[in-house]
């Protein structure tokens, strides 16, 4: 297939007169950006998504407040189906930034591996983990974000976890979970690493703090989001014989 003046650019770096082409730098500065934006709204989904740890009525409340009830009376599920959207299209183009550096082929593949390998390297075994991790994701995070947009009304303590427990749900999300908070510390981390963030008068020691606290960050996020998804399967497990019930609210009762 023919490529054109801008697909030659983007491949080679170059423009057509030969000069050195600032598009590379752009995607890599896009790719950053949207990566840090995902990896943020992760760190506070998984942080919501725990409210369930401090009971039902908890979780509930905060799921009505992203549905704008502090000004719309009831709220509107319509409110999460925009920010899934939103959230989904952010996604799509990180994910589409981000496929120019995975292997191409299988023998680029082996090439990596053999260089993994000789190194041992372990910054270099962290992009192996972006790579997998951010294939685990494309698939598995437009599933949830799907349902998310389409079924907005189906987010609740009783609705969430009948979904997580009874409609088998829950292997899903435990891998979504995993694969999310690798990649999106994981991420920070080489974003601490490529653009020198915190570097300062000793930057060696101060990338070995910033990968011990990463480390810190997954544990912690890892025990958090395991606690939350125990919590709402021991829900969906009480509230098996009730599937299809919604919550109402202590404060209605």
């Amino acid at each position: 297939m023919p490529q054109n003046d801008n697909t030659v650019e983007l491949l080679t770096g170059k423009d057509r007169l030969g000069k050195k082409s600032r598009i590379p730098a752009w995607l890599d500065y896009l790719q950053s950006a949207t990566g840090l934006f995902l990896a943020l709204f992760i760190t506070f989904h998984i942080l919501f998504e725990s409210s369930i740890l401090f009971g039902k009525e908890a979780m509930y409340r905060l799921t009505k407040m992203f549905e704008g009830e502090p000004f719309i009376e009831g709220g509107e599920p319509l409110i999460i189906t925009a920010l899934a959207f939103i959230i989904f299209s952010m996604f799509i183009f990180h994910a589409f930034l981000a496929m120019r550096k995975f292997p191409s082929s299988y023998k680029e593949y082996q090439r990596y591996r053999a260089h993994s390998k000789l190194m041992h390297h372990q910054d270099t075994n962290l992009w192996f983990i972006q790579i997998t991790t951010g294939f685990a994701m494309f698939f598995l995070g437009s599933i949830h974000l799907y349902m998310m947009m389409t079924s907005p009304e189906n987010i609740g303590p009783f609705a969430s976890s009948d979904r997580i427990y009874s409609d088998w749900m829950w292997p899903m999300y435990l891998l979504l979970l995993i694969s999310v908070v690798l990649h999106a510390w994981v991420g920070v981390y080489r974003l601490i690493i490529k653009w020198g963030w915190f570097d300062g008068d000793n930057p060696r020691q101060n990338r070995k703090r910033a990968k011990t606290m990463i480390k810190g960050l997954v544990a912690i996020y890892l025990v958090l989001g395991l606690l939350s998804l125990a919590s709402y399967m021991k829900i969906g497990y009480d509230h098996q014989d009730k599937y299809g019930e919604r919550y109402v609210s202590e404060v209605k009762k």
